[in-house]
């Protein structure tokens, strides 16, 4: 009983650690790789002594084999294969020629700086052969870069992880069969990745047509019903060929997230979970079961090789695999530069340390060593640098998106659209609509008219590269779902949408970058008619620094009256669109739409309360904006 608690502690004290260490990371924007390596290593033997993953024993290795393939699995599932194919020649490349080519620098800069055997050399090149997409997620979605060069990361992250996990078990037996020639290591590998691909896509296939075609199990079963699948596909092609299972998770993954599944976004949310899970329990184990002293033991040498692979080799690499794939020179330079090592180069050295020493061959602990150099020298050096080097190289879109892409055209939305023209913004409307669609191409705005609402045609308008996306229907529940899928599939600087509820309410929206726009409960179609018959205003005024308050005061009171809606606001230089919660600010031109002249809105409110009298009468100063026509031609 003692025992048992003694492990229930361990991992009780792992997960709070792990967990713990991702809510640093998250609010100090850092890869929560560097805090779970930091509070392993301070937690471990070398440190307060509290963890020791040796004694979980084999268990530690079940761990790991079920955390990689989940974690490996939702790399699959988020992987877009519409923009993989912008970069496919890139990617094949990477994980091809790229594999071959740190395998055999890795090599050499292990051999000959680190003076390692030429066997446990490329050991080690095989290990560090992947990049982690336990890294390079979090870091992408911190650090907005441009969407090819995120393809590209994201993609080779994923994809060359069973690749080299694969090839450092081939080369593992090789060393441990010495009698086996160049032939049996590539017969091997390819059988490795043959196997499992094919079982990971005939079951991927039939897992996604089961939930398609299952109406009867409710939302958490089906989740439940994938991660049962995709253990159960790592475990089939386990027991076919070793080190398989790893290919068939990816491969499953990929297909699965090409199946356009019912609920999609909520299986990827539990598989995302999980995968936060996984990378926070194996780092924190793993790091806690290195010595800091074999580290400090392997000298000189291998800080060199592995400044070697970061400066020589990757340059190297994306050099060749990239030649004529139309990146530009800061493009590839940031590619040179990130290329951090997570999870499986970690999980894997750790096992392969074991069993080389279990098989009395010397270099298991060093092996370890370094592979964990390796991962906290990318680590910290490329992941706490990614945000400078992507400004330094212009890379961040955020910096330089501007223009809109709104969803509907109806008259409020075309107005909209005339105004961001007038300044000079590019601005894109969609719509299903035909006829609206013609309006707005009669008034000389960019229209995509499209049969459906989907991410095919957002691309299609240039959405990778605006500053707002504006979704602003009919219909509420449709504004506000296009609008989290916009968040989550291309995460533009601003994502608005009309939907009649608070956003406080509604914490998803928050965490999606949703705000609702304009004001609450803006009723679309009645400013249309107001629009449309001519009943309204347009005008614009200047929030003064005397007196904030008391104009801020006055113009909340004339949007809760339903007469006013603030449209835009243009803040130090920049036009967007005005949320529905804004912090008014002085120096703020705000653009607004104003139901009936004026002398008809103070008539009406004459006989209300004083406040709502004074209200309109302390407008700040209003200046109409002048239009040639009347604004119901005009929009």
């Amino acid at each position: 009983m003692e025992g048992s608690f003694e492990l229930t502690l361990q991992m009780v004290i792992t997960i709070f650690a792990g967990i713990s260490a991702q809510v640093i990371a998250e609010y100090l924007k850092v890869p929560s790789i560097v805090f779970l390596l930091i509070f392993g290593v301070l937690l471990g033997p070398d440190g307060f002594g509290l963890l020791h993953p040796q004694e979980l024993g084999i268990g530690l290795e079940v761990i790991v084999a079920l955390s990689v393939a989940v974690i490996l699995f939702e790399g699959g599932l988020n992987l877009n294969l519409r923009d993989l194919g912008k970069v496919s020649g890139s990617l094949r490349n990477l994980v091809t020629l790229g594999t071959l080519i740190t395998l055999l620098g890795g090599g050499m800069a292990a051999h000959w700086l680190g003076e390692f055997p030429w066997s446990i050399a490329f050991l080690y090149a095989a290990l560090v052969v992947v990049t982690g997409p336990t890294v390079i997620g979090p870091l992408l979605k911190q650090v907005k870069v441009d969407r090819r060069v995120a393809t590209l990361l994201e993609g080779e992250g994923v994809l060359i992880d069973p690749v080299g996990a694969i090839l450092a078990v081939v080369v593992l037996d090789t060393i441990l069969n010495s009698d086996a020639g160049p032939s049996a290591a590539i017969i091997g590998l390819s059988l490795r990745l043959g196997i499992g691909g094919a079982i990971g896509g005939i079951g991927g296939w039939l897992l996604g047509l089961f939930l398609k075609r299952t109406d009867f199990l409710s939302e958490d079963l089906k989740n439940l019903v994938v991660l049962a699948g995709l253990w159960g596909l790592f475990g089939l092609a386990q027991t076919i060929r070793s080190e398989s299972g790893l290919m068939a998770t990816v491969v499953a993954g990929i297909v699965m997230g090409a199946s356009s599944l019912p609920e999609e976004r909520l299986l990827r949310r539990f598989k995302g979970q999980l995968t936060v899970l996984g990378v926070s329990v194996l780092f924190v184990l793993l790091s806690a079961d290195l010595s800091i002293a074999s580290v400090f033991a392997l000298g000189w040498g291998s800080l060199f090789t592995v400044l070697a692979l970061m400066f020589v080799v990757r340059p190297l690499s994306v050099s060749l695999c990239t030649w004529n794939s139309g990146l530009n020179f800061r493009q590839k330079l940031f590619l040179f530069w990130i290329a951090p090592r997570g999870i499986v180069s970690a999980s894997v050295a750790s096992l392969f340390a074991i069993l080389l020493t279990d098989r009395g061959i010397n270099g298991g602990d060093s092996i370890k060593a370094l592979v964990f150099l390796t991962i906290m020298m990318t680590v910290f050096l490329q992941g706490l640098t990614a945000r400078w080097v992507a400004k330094w190289l212009q890379l961040n879109p955020q910096e330089k998106a501007t223009g809109a892409v709104i969803v509907g055209c109806n008259p409020l939305s075309r107005l909209i659209a005339r105004i961001f023209q007038e300044r000079n913004e590019s601005v894109v409307l969609i719509d299903t609509d035909l006829e609206a669609c013609q309006k707005a191409e009669e008034e000389n705005l960019r229209v995509f008219h499209s049969s459906g609402l989907d991410v095919d045609v957002l691309e299609d308008a240039g959405i990778e590269s605006v500053g707002t996306f504006l979704a602003m229907t009919k219909n509420a529940e449709v504004n506000l779902v296009l609008a989290q899928r916009t968040a989550e599939e291309f995460t533009p600087p601003r994502v608005l949408a009309v939907f009649p509820r608070d956003p406080q309410a509604n914490p998803s929206n928050n965490k999606n970058k949703v705000t609702q726009a304009f004001v609450p409960q803006l009723s679309i179609k009645a400013w249309n008619q107001y629009i449309t018959d001519g009943q309204v205003k347009l005008g614009k005024t200047t929030l003064k620094e005397a007196g904030l308050a008391f104009q801020r005061a006055h113009l909340q009171a004339l949007i809760r009256s339903a007469e006013l809606v603030p449209l835009l606001v243009e803040r130090e230089g920049n036009v967007q669109v005005a949320g529905a919660n804004e912090t008014w600010q002085a120096g703020d031109e705000i653009i607004y739409l104003l139901h009936d002249p004026r002398p008809k809105l103070l008539k009406r409110l004459s006989g209300g309360s004083s406040s709502s009298r004074l209200a309109v009468e302390k407008l700040p100063e209003v200046e109409e904006i002048p239009i040639s026509e009347p604004i119901s031609e005009l929009i």
